[in-house]
């Protein structure tokens, strides 16, 4: 029997634990994407390999991969074989989180030669190797270094063999380096506070108190699935893909308090690098689910066990080696979105509209005037869709959670300058709740001493996020390139429109134009209240014009409302719908 007062404190303690540790890791990481955009996730496991608790800090990608993968180190390196100071390490995508750049470091606590728990974390690099971060590979083995599983630290020292080869395979060594060393330290930080804690508390071993979390967890969840109506529930959504569409087909079968999830008919794989491996297929599942049945129930091994997913081997979405993999979260972070559009058949007041972005990652790389080179890796992210009962968040990364870089640390750690970065006036689907609003952002290497290479990983510049239940789209995304006007000449002269997804080299002078799409809106827009309508009009989220032809509402000369002209105009456009033509 668990004393109750026993576990509420370890619980507490544990995620406390794990806060720290994420907290120790950007503090002390080297990568932008990790110290100023939070893209890591931080995780405890019990002595067998359990997923009991993870960091408030972290994208589902990361933390639901993980899950998955300890297992995969215990394979390799069963707990005989671990000894107090040893540290593991792999990038191996289908073991891990689906592509070469996310490094996953394992740490083995141990207390005396007791094992009594591992602590994780994985991490977006700098550089890997091979190819600057993109989607243009056409095979795995162009994308980087390949790190099987294997030891970091061997009792203490540093495997200076593993070590030498890294160093000489990516173009900033000591940015890699420095994070693997970050990685491991805020391992070190969540085994030193466990045991602590457990000395505190007089724990032998923290396997009873993990099994009644999870098990709790796992009860919780199943309830929750309980409560949704059995059937089978079938939804698709289309993407641009690299040089084709992609379709995304699931089939959501509930049965008492067990899910299936199942996304045959999904495209096949594709020569490119946006092709999903089942490990991050799994993690971004689990969480829509989670997100939309159960989203205070903690997440665990015990959350993970009512759901199963399959996808056909060879698919999208269950690509094999050697696919090529390194953009992967272009297809895989709308899997929430697909799920959601299953789910919301049966639930529809717990799901989300469709959101605009799976984050408009930017890779940079290239010199300085002064002939240093630079790489930078950025995040921003469209509109989310409309929630029941909420406008969608605008400019907000969902389903990964990572946040959106400052112009402050782009411009310090590239010559970019960002010309403009504000709010896309119309871009939120309109609905009684209107989808999040996408942003303009703009960029010009003016300090750059030769032309430099733009990765980009954008969607939705041909398909827009959905509105539900008689919600209008989003807009779609918009990327161009423009030569700055020349003299004499008053208007900028459009460059180029290149793939969203193709690396391309730019002259310093270039202006690289970014509309961020917005998300779909939820519910008729003729619903929602005009003197909202008024109120997104003054904030400049939707034009007056805008305001009359979708949602139906007029303002007069001074911006309020003209009820009698908006009951006129919003009546004609009912009549016709009613009518049947």
């Amino acid at each position: 029997m668990i004393d109750p007062l026993t576990l509420e404190v370890f619980w507490s303690r544990l995620i406390s634990v794990v806060n720290e540790q994420a907290a120790s890791l950007i503090r002390s990481a080297f990568s932008p994407s990790v110290a100023e955009a939070g893209d890591i996730s931080a995780c405890a496991f019990d002595p067998r390999g359990y997923l009991i608790a993870q960091a408030v800090t972290g994208t589902p990608g990361h933390i639901n991969s993980m899950a998955r993968c300890i297992r995969h180190f215990l394979d390799v390196y069963p707990p005989g074989e671990l000894a107090p100071g040893d540290v593991l390490i792999t990038n191996d995508p289908w073991k891990t989180s689906g592509h070469f750049h996310d490094v996953t470091v394992v740490t083995p606590i141990f207390r005396g030669r007791e094992l009594v728990a591992f602590f994780g974390n994985i991490c977006h690099l700098a550089d890997i190797g091979g190819r600057p971060f993109s989607a243009d590979a056409r095979e795995l083995f162009e994308e980087g270094l390949f790190i099987p599983i294997t030891k970091l630290f061997i009792a203490g020292a540093p495997n200076e063999e593993l070590l030498k080869i890294l160093r000489a395979n990516v173009r900033e060594p000591e940015a890699v380096t420095g994070d693997l060393y970050a990685m491991t330290a805020a391992n070190d930080v969540g085994g030193e506070r466990l045991l602590e804690a457990m000395a505190e508390l007089g724990l032998d071993s923290i396997v009873p108190l993990a099994d009644e979390v999870i098990a709790r967890s796992e009860r919780a969840m199943r309830e929750a699935i309980a409560r949704v109506p059995d059937g089978v529930y079938r939804n698709s959504l289309t993407l641009d893909g690299y040089d084709q569409p992609v379709t995304l087909a699931v089939a959501v079968t509930v049965r008492g308090d067990a899910m299936d999830v199942d996304y045959a008919g999904s495209s096949p794989a594709s020569s490119y690098g946006i092709n999903v491996v089942l490990n991050y297929t799994e993690a971004y599942t689990t969480f829509g689910i989670k997100c939309a049945l159960a989203p205070d129930v903690p997440n665990n091994e015990g959350s993970f066990r009512p759901v199963t997913i399959t996808a056909p081997p060879g698919c999208i979405l269950n690509c094999l080696p050697p696919s090529p993999v390194a953009a992967r979260h272009i297809v895989g972070q709308w899997l929430p979105n697909a799920v959601h559009g299953a789910l919301g058949q049966a639930v529809p007041d717990r799901v989300l509209a469709e959101g605009a972005s799976s984050l408009w990652i930017t890779q940079l790389n290239g010199h300085w005037a002064d002939s240093r080179r630079f790489s930078l890796l950025f995040f921003n992210s469209g509109g989310m869709g409309a929630r029941p009962g909420k406008d969608g968040l605008s400019s907000t990364a969902f389903p990964s959670g990572v946040y959106g870089t400052p112009a402050e640390v782009v411009e310090a750690r590239s010559p970019l300058m960002i010309v403009k970065r504000e709010l896309r006036i119309d871009s939120g689907g309109p609905g009684t709740y209107r989808g999040g609003l996408g942003h303009w952002l703009v960029l010009q290497g003016v300090r750059a001493g030769a032309p430099y290479r733009l990765s980009p990983f954008f969607d939705r510049t041909e398909n827009p996020a959905r509105g539900y239940a008689g919600g209008l789209p989003g807009a779609t995304g918009v990327y161009r390139l423009e030569r700055p006007a020349a003299p004499g000449d008053p208007t900028a002269t459009a460059d180029a429109r290149p793939n969203p997804k193709a690396t391309v080299w730019v002259e310093p002078e270039t202006l690289i134009v970014m509309g961020l799409p917005g998300g779909g809106g939820l519910g008729d827009p003729l619903a929602r209240d005009p003197a909202a309508v008024r109120d997104d009009v003054r904030d400049e989220y939707v034009s007056a014009e805008r305001a009359a032809e979708e949602y139906g509402v007029v303002l007069d000369t001074g911006g309020e409302v003209d009820y009698p002209a908006t009951e006129r105009r919003q009546g004609a456009r009912r009549r016709p719908a009613q009518g049947g033509t």
